[in-house]
This record gives C-alpha cells, sequence and structure tokens, in this order.
C-alpha cells in the first residue's frame, strides 16, 4: 500500500541546471513553468494592491465626504509608489535566502493589512490627511513583490528563454494596475462614488487563493541561496546604475502614468470619476500585455537595440502630449497614452532582458579564462537575479518622480504641459545612454560587455 502513496514534491530542490539540455527537457522545464505561472498569479495581486489608492483617489469626492485637493491626491499616490520603490530593496535581498515560495507565501500574507486598511480609510473621510497619507502608503508592501518575484524566477530559466520568461512574469503583475481600475469601474458603476471602500474589499478573498498558489504550486531552489554580502558587492557594478536609469526611464514610466492617468483625465477634462475610470484601465492594460512581446523582441533582435528604438518613441509621442492638450481631446489625449503606455511596455521587456544577457556573456569570458563553467554560470546568475530586484527598487523610483513632476506642473502653471517636457527630455538623455553603452561600436574593434557579447550568447543559445 505504501509504494501506491503519491511522492509528495519536495519544497527545496537541490539540484538544478537549466543550462543543461537534457535536464531542462526532461525535469526543468515542467517545475519552471509551474513556479512561473504561480508566481505570475501572486505577483498580479501584489501589483492590484500597489495601485489601489490610483483607483481610490477617483472616490475621493465631495459627495463621499472628501476635501482633499488635487495636489493632495498626486502627493498621496507619490507616497504610496514611494514605498513600493524602497521595499523592493529588502526584498529583494530576502527572496534568495528564505527561498522564492517560502518568500512568496509571506509577502502574500503582508498584503492583507493595506487592503483592509483602504476599506476602513475609505469610509473616514475625515481622518487628517497626514494619518491618512501614512496609513495608505502602507499599500507599498505591493510594490515589493515584483522585485523578489523577478529574482526568484531569474534562477529557473536557462539563458535563452529569460527574455519571455522575465517578459510573462513582470507582465502578468503588470496587468494588475488594469484589473483594480477595472474593478473599480465596476464598483462605481454599481454602487456609486460613495463605496469606494468596497474595492478593496474585493481583493481579500483573492489574497487568500494566492496565498493557496503559492503555497501549492512554487518551489525553493537551494542553489538560489546568496549571502546579503555577495548581493550587496553586485550594486559596485557599472552596469547597475546604466541599467537603473534605463529603468526609471521605461518602469517609471508606466507606473507612474499608472497612477496618474485617471487625475490627469478628471484635472485637464473635468471627466466624472466614473468617466475616468472606464478609461484609465485601458493604458495600463496595454502597456502590461505588451511586455512579453518586449522580452521576446530582444530575445530575437537584442535588448539594446529595441530598447534604444523605444525611447526615440517615447521621446516623439510624449511630444504630442501639448497638441492633444491645446486641442482639448479626449480621444486624441487617450490614444497618444496608448501608445506611450506600449512603449514603455515594450521597453520594460526588452531591459530586463539585457541583464542576464550581459552576465551571461561574462560568464563566457571567465569560462575562457579558467573558472570552472557551473562556477561561472553561478556567479553571472547570482549577480544578474540581484540586480534584476534592486534595478526594479530604482525603477520605480521614476513612478515617484512623475506623479511629483506632476503635481508640481499643477501648482504652479495649472498644467501637465512643462512636467511632459522634461519627461521627453529624459527619455532622448536614456536614449543616448543606451546607444552610448551597448549599442555604439568599440573605437578598436574590442568587445564591450554590452550588446555585441549579448548578441553572441543568445544565438549560441
Amino acid at each position: 500500500m505504501d509504494s501506491e502513496r503519491p511522492v509528495r514534491r519536495p519544497r527545496w530542490i537541490t539540484r538544478w541546471d537549466p543550462e543543461d539540455t537534457r535536464f531542462w527537457d526532461e525535469h526543468g522545464f515542467t517545475v519552471a513553468n509551474r513556479n512561473l505561472w504561480a508566481s505570475i498569479a501572486t505577483e498580479h495581486l501584489g501589483f492590484c494592491v500597489w495601485s489601489l489608492w490610483s483607483v481610490l483617489v477617483l472616490f475621493m469626492t465631495p459627495e463621499s465626504g472628501f476635501a482633499f485637493t488635487g495636489e493632495q491626491k498626486f502627493l498621496l499616490v507619490s507616497a504610496v509608489a514611494l514605498v513600493g520603490a524602497v521595499l523592493r530593496v529588502p526584498y529583494t535581498l530576502i527572496a534568495p535566502r528564505v527561498g522564492g515560495r517560502t518568500w512568496t507565501m509571506v509577502s502574500a500574507v503582508l498584503l492583507f493589512v493595506p487592503t483592509a486598511l483602504a476599506a476602513v480609510l475609505m469610509q473616514r473621510p475625515e481622518t487628517p490627511f497626514p494619518v491618512f497619507l501614512a496609513l495608505a502608503a502602507t499599500a507599498g508592501l505591493g510594490g515589493g513583490n515584483f522585485s523578489s518575484s523577478m529574482t526568484n524566477i531569474n534562477y529557473f530559466f536557462p539563458e535563452h528563454h529569460k527574455g519571455l520568461a522575465l517578459g510573462l512574469n513582470a507582465g502578468g503583475g503588470n496587468v494588475g494596475v488594469a484589473s483594480v481600475q477595472f474593478a473599480g469601474l465596476a464598483v462605481i458603476a454599481v454602487a456609486g462614488t460613495v463605496s469606494g471602500h468596497l474595492l478593496p474589499l474585493l481583493f481579500l478573498p483573492a489574497l487568500a487563493l494566492g496565498l493557496w498558489v503559492a503555497w501549492r504550486f512554487m518551489d525553493n531552489l537551494a542553489h538560489a541561496r546568496v549571502s546579503v554580502r555577495t548581493q550587496s558587492r553586485a550594486l559596485g557594478e557599472r552596469h547597475f546604475w546604466i541599467m537603473s536609469l534605463l529603468y526609471v526611464g521605461t518602469f517609471g514610466s508606466f507606473i507612474g502614468f499608472g497612477f496618474a492617468f485617471g487625475l490627469l483625465l478628471q484635472g485637464e477634462f473635468g471627466r466624472t470619476p466614473l468617466e475616468a475610470a472606464s478609461i484609465a484601465f485601458v493604458g495600463p492594460l496595454i502597456g502590461s500585455v505588451i511586455r512579453p512581446l518586449g522580452g521576446w523582441l530582444a530575445d530575437r533582435f537584442g535588448g539594446a537595440r529595441v530598447t534604444l528604438r523605444a525611447f526615440l518613441g517615447m521621446a516623439a509621442v510624449g511630444t504630442l502630449v501639448v497638441p492633444a492638450l491645446a486641442a482639448g481631446s479626449v480621444l486624441l489625449f487617450v490614444a497618444v497614452f496608448a501608445a506611450m503606455f506600449a512603449l514603455t511596455g515594450i521597453c520594460n521587456g526588452s531591459t530586463y532582458k539585457m541583464i542576464p544577457s550581459v552576465y551571461a556573456a561574462r560568464a563566457q569570458d571567465l569560462a575562457a579564462r579558467g573558472v570552472p563553467v557551473r562556477e561561472a554560470r553561478a556567479r553571472a546568475e547570482h549577480t544578474s537575479s540581484t540586480l534584476l530586484g534592486m534595478i526594479g527598487a530604482v525603477g520605480a523610483l521614476g513612478g515617484v518622480g512623475i506623479n511629483l513632476a506632476l503635481r508640481e506642473s499643477y501648482t504652479r502653471w495649472d498644467t501637465a504641459v512643462p512636467a511632459f517636457g522634461v519627461f521627453v527630455v529624459f527619455y532622448l538623455v536614456c536614449a543616448l545612454v543606451t546607444w552610448s553603452a551597448y549599442r555604439r561600436r568599440p573605437v578598436h574593434g574590442r568587445r564591450r560587455g554590452g550588446e555585441r557579447e549579448r548578441r553572441r550568447v543568445v544565438a549560441a543559445g
């Protein structure tokens, strides 16, 4: 009878080598994809919680008892974005030490706190703004999930599958911004703007389901364990600072505009909460769904090539905001933002593909110098996984910058035009940095740690 009992799946996997083709075909592919889809589900909920207040601010009308100004609402979503960005640092460091499955479960439990607080606060409009701001900012707990999730999933896949896998993981999480906005639209349509507390309550059972999914379908990888000292050493890498700047422009724009889109529709066009919510979810949905395409394009054509063109496109689209606002056309404004979200999604996917590719090339260089292949791969994987999380933390600060710039623009000039002028200049700087660091040909024909090595690695994969 004992032989008929199902074998319990180990929660710690001690042997894992996705670069071994036989291992990958026989075992790795199935296990990696099971963990990927479970990770997508839980990260999606993290983004939903992180984005709650981008929708709840639409419910803060005089009819609901709220007297907060537009500037205060921009400050609120900026605080939530800031907490989410800061928490990505410890989430990155902790996840490999305790295991991806274990930390995913812990982080899912933590999400109950900001969700319950949001339900209470929306029924207490008399709460002083500083107290309201501090309690609402706990929703940033949902923002930390991204970095721990990306760090974990990077260990499961071989080099030539990382672009699509990371794109799916991040895109599935990013679409949480659109999900919560769509749920907010449903609440407004059914119960009105005085029922904002119902929105966070909808996600409590979903969080319980996400916790079960992580417990049931995810694993911990023993070889992913790495000391904080080793992780911290990765921050001295030149590529960390370059890629962080680029990710501020890509993901920072996605999450910043995702949080601000509804407020822009209200501030520039005087739309009601229902009208703003019925449009606001479209942009984040486009940017999220298209992100895996950016990863696939980077696998196919090279990350730097795709990233460079996406930044140039973002700068061009950013200049179209001015005529859209001058014309007072909601349709044109939404079309411009749809294009902007699409480009940020592609650029997010291609940028994240560049990180492991750079260090895969470095692993080949180490192996060529006599370092054992397994050791060289392990070094590169630990470094790239750490940087995926840390760069995600810095990139999220871009969302804070977007909302603070818009707040300052409205305070001083009562329009978003000056802020978009700054954004366009920044996108051009990012394009120049991408070209200089990863696309410019070496002066003496010497290969650098950039696009030329990465293309060689992808081709070998």
